[in-house]
Order: C-alpha cells, then sequence, then structure tokens
C-alpha cells in the first residue's frame, strides 16, 4: 500500500479541477451535540460552478476513453488512501454529523469497502444476436457529466456510492453536500485529487441556490440525488427542462412484520438497532413495528427494557449508542410531531417528551398501539420514535403494511420460511429481508417503489444508471 502525505482536517475548500478553491462568502455548521461552530467554509459562486462543469466535461473526454481496469486501479487507490485517513474522517463525521463514533466509523469502513465493491463489478456487453451475416451489441456507454445531491444522515458513504459508480463507468462527477455536513465530502474531494484528472471528481459546497443551479445545468448530464421525497420531486421537475437522467432514492416508512413465532429474547437487540441506528435517521430503518398479539405484551416490554439500557449523549464519549438528531431543521420537524402524542391521545410506553438539552438531543420514544391514521404511523419520523401496532390477520397486516406512498422497504420476521416467502412477494417495497432489515452490499442495488424513488443505486443496475443503452449492429 502506498502512503501519501496526511490531509489536514482544520480548513476547508471547494474542490474544482483538482484546485483548492475559497471565495468571499462563507458558511460554518454546527455540531449537534452542543452547537458549537464547525470550521468555516466556502460557498460556491455561480462562476464556480460554471468553471466545475467545464472542467468535468474536458476531464470526460480523456476519462471515457479509459478501461474498466484503468479506473478500476484509480479506484482502489482511492479506497486505500481513505483507509489510511480513516480515524480522521471519524472524528470529523462524528463533530459534524452527530453519530456516535462506532457508528461513524462503520460508515467509513463501509465507503473504503464501497469503493472497491462498485468498482468490481463486470458491466455486461451482451450479443444478442449473431450468425453469418450480422452481430447484434448491447453495450453501455458513459452519459457525461453527472452530479450527486447527497444528504446529511450518511455524508461520506452516499458520496463515495455516487463518486464510485460515476467514475466506474466512464462518467465525471460533481457532489453536492448537504450544508449541514460538508466537511467530509469536501475531503473525499480534496482527496480524489491524489488520484484522479483534474475536473474528474469535483465537490462543491453552496447555500440553497446551489441546487436548483445543478439540476438545471445545460451541462450536466446526470442527477443523482439522495433525500426527501419532496425535495426529490423538485429535483425531478428542475432535471426535465434539459432531459436529464434521474436516479431519486427518497424517503421511506419500513415496516417489519413480527409473527407470532419468534424468539423474543434472541431478536430483540437486533430489531433495537435496526429501529433506532444513526437516531432513526436513515432512510431504511424500520419505521412502524407490526407485533402479532399474541407476543405483543412480551414484545413491548422487552422492546422498551433494552432501548432504556442504552446511552444517549455526545457521539464523542464512550459507549454513546443514541447520538443528537443531526441539525435545527429535522428537530423542530420532531418536536411538531411529538405534539402529536398529546393531541392524537397516544400512549408512549417509553419516552414521549423531548428534554431541554445543549445540542439536538431527543430521548428514544416507544409508541403502544397507535391507530393506523396517526401521524406517527402514517410519517416518516427520521429520528428516535416508533409506533408499535398489533396485528392478527395476515392479509390484514399487509394491506396494512403497505398502506402508505413509501416503498423503500420492508422485513418479516418468523421462523417459517414459507410464511416469510408468502409475506414477501406481497410486499411493496424495493428491498424485503427475511429476519434482518437494513442488510446492504455494494454489488447489490437499491431503489424504492412509490413515492420512495425513481432507478437504483448500486450493484449492476446502479452502475449502468450512468450510461446510456446503446445498440451496436455489425454487419458482416
Amino acid at each position: 500500500m502506498t502512503v501519501t502525505p496526511k490531509l489536514g482536517f482544520s480548513s476547508f475548500y471547494n474542490i474544482i479541477n483538482n484546485e483548492l478553491i475559497t471565495s468571499t462568502q462563507s458558511s460554518y455548521g454546527v455540531n449537534p451535540a452542543d452547537c458549537s461552530a464547525l470550521p468555516k467554509v466556502p460557498l460556491c459562486t455561480q462562476e464556480d460552478l460554471e468553471n466545475a462543469v467545464k472542467a468535468a466535461r474536458v476531464a470526460f473526454q480523456k476519462w471515457s476513453k479509459t478501461t474498466f481496469a484503468e479506473r478500476r486501479t484509480a479506484l482502489h487507490a482511492y479506497s486505500d488512501s481513505l483507509a489510511e485517513h480513516q480515524a480522521d474522517f471519524i472524528q470529523m463525521l462524528t463533530n459534524e454529523q452527530g453519530k456516535p463514533l462506532a457508528q461513524a466509523a462503520v460508515e467509513i469502513a463501509m465507503a473504503v469497502r464501497w469503493l472497491k465493491g462498485l468498482s468490481e463489478i463486470e458491466v455486461p456487453e451482451t450479443i444478442i444476436e449473431e450468425d453469418e451475416e450480422r452481430q447484434i451489441v448491447q453495450r453501455y456507454v458513459p452519459l457525461g457529466v453527472s452530479a450527486g445531491i447527497v444528504p446529511w444522515n450518511f455524508p461520506v458513504l452516499l458520496a463515495i456510492g455516487k463518486i464510485a459508480a460515476a467514475v466506474y463507468t466512464g462518467n465525471a462527477i460533481l457532489i453536492k453536500p448537504s450544508p449541514f455536513t460538508p466537511y467530509c465530502a469536501l475531503k473525499l474531494g480534496e482527496l480524489a485529487a491524489r488520484f484522479f484528472p483534474p475536473g474528474l471528481i469535483q465537490v462543491l459546497h453552496g447555500n440553497d441556490e446551489l441546487g436548483p443551479a445543478i439540476t438545471s445545468h445545460p451541462g450536466i448530464d446526470k442527477i443523482s440525488f439522495t433525500g426527501s421525497t419532496d425535495t426529490g420531486k423538485r429535483v425531478l421537475a428542475s432535471s426535465s427542462a434539459t432531459l436529464k437522467r434521474v436516479t431519486l432514492e427518497l424517503g421511506g416508512n419500513d415496516a417489519a412484520i413480527i409473527c407470532d413465532d419468534v424468539n423474543v429474547d434472541e431478536i430483540i437487540p437486533k430489531l433495537v438497532i435496526l429501529s433506532f441506528l444513526v437516531s432513526s435517521q436513515v432512510c431504511m430503518m424500520i419505521k412502524r413495528l407490526y407485533i402479532h398479539e399474541k407476543i405483543y405484551d412480551q414484545f413491548r416490554d422487552a422492546f422498551v427494557r433494552h432501548i432504556a439500557s442504552l446511552k444517549v449523549g455526545d457521539g464523542s464519549e464512550p459507549d454513546t449508542f443514541f447520538g443528537p438528531v443531526q441539525n435545527s431543521m429535522q428537530y423542530a420537524k420532531l418536536k411538531d410531531l411529538f405534539l402529536s402524542i398529546k393531541t392524537e391521545g397516544l400512549t408512549a410506553a417509553l419516552g414521549g417528551t423531548i428534554p431541554e438539552s445543549k445540542g439536538f438531543f431527543i430521548n428514544p420514544t416507544v409508541i403502544d398501539n397507535p391507530p393506523e391514521n396517526s401521524r406517527i404511523v402514517q410519517e416518516e419520523p427520521f429520528g428516535p420514535i416508533i409506533p408499535m401496532i398489533k396485528w392478527s390477520n395476515e392479509d390484514d397486516v399487509i394491506t396494512r403494511a403497505n398502506g402508505t406512498k413509501s416503498g423503500l422497504g420492508a422485513s418479516i420476521w418468523t421462523r417459517d420460511l414459507k410464511r416469510a416467502n408468502r409475506i414477501a412477494k406481497q410486499l411493496e417495497a424495493g428491498s424485503v429481508w427475511v429476519n434482518t432489515h437494513f442488510d446492504v452490499s455494494p454489488n447489490v442495488s437499491i431503489g424504492g417503489h412509490k413515492w420512495s424513488g425513481i432507478g437504483s443505486e448500486w450493484g449492476v443496475n446502479g452502475l449502468t444508471s450512468y450510461c446510456n443503452l446503446q445498440t451496436l449492429w455489425l454487419k458482416k
């Protein structure tokens, strides 16, 4: 492994054409654990965006002619260097996002793995027909310049997933991180400048005007957006004027159906993690727990006991599991949702109120058997509050699990695999798991049904979304 000079994590710049770019205007993020100010970050100007797009178009012309093997070599070197810098990235990720150090370490490790995993997938080239007179080949060719718009919950992994897919398939890419979490993404761009040609991987931090400027820019050919459904709709509308290719990975309201034959003590620790990881600020976390009525009380009591044993606190403190909510906007949304506990007459089996703190802390909350039409069931909280709902009839619980506009993920928990398979085939979700949830891999595509998205990320389908399909007719 080649050792590269260490990055500094005290100053931050936009990365344009492999140069560190400053600006007359800047902003800064805050540590969500105590609202202390993080370093200033320059705001990208319209001129910066134009320069980045021009550089990307130049870079694409050469990079698109490289081989998959050449691209793979560069991405693997980038992955190795990210691994060398993982301690600094972990600390910065906890500072800006709020997730505990252990969970930040998992995200950085996944990013290292995704760079290699995505670049080891074979992009298919298929001979459709061949005889003495002709050959017909179906292949994939790169689109050109792509842009990745990245949310604040997984700012490293989701940026890397877009970078690796775009670059491996022969494209240039601009990354726009969330204004709440720009720091790690800018360092990813600075690190990439050591391994890739100028203009190929660029990172731009901006205000609310930058996103629409990117999605409407005629020099950008594809948008990959991960975020809320409402923002995804605006991205799609803005991109339509220039007929950009668009991939949208949007919100979820994942249901987990717990059958009456499970070993409650065995699955409770798994379900707590899969419901509350990153303080439930994950689109594919369990958001609704449907518990069979025969085991409901036993399950509820064990679930609450296990959650109560986990530490809430600053992510940099040892053994913290529940860090703060990431930003003031999400904190305010959750405060409003918590008001519905009282206005709708709901019962909290755990928590239920938001204590005063110097940061954006919300104690984990479990709502005991709310009605199906309550806000906590129908809306995606994106915070550490979850409803537990009784069920007894299989057809009914499937209907209820499918009863929202979301369709990102779902899971079934049972010892009866025949029963699990029967239920799984009826669930309207892009990913369905049995006896687990949120299992992901770089070689497995993810995507949403209904209002949870359009297209796929990762896997072969995610890679080919950065390509045009081309049919080549060869007359012999």
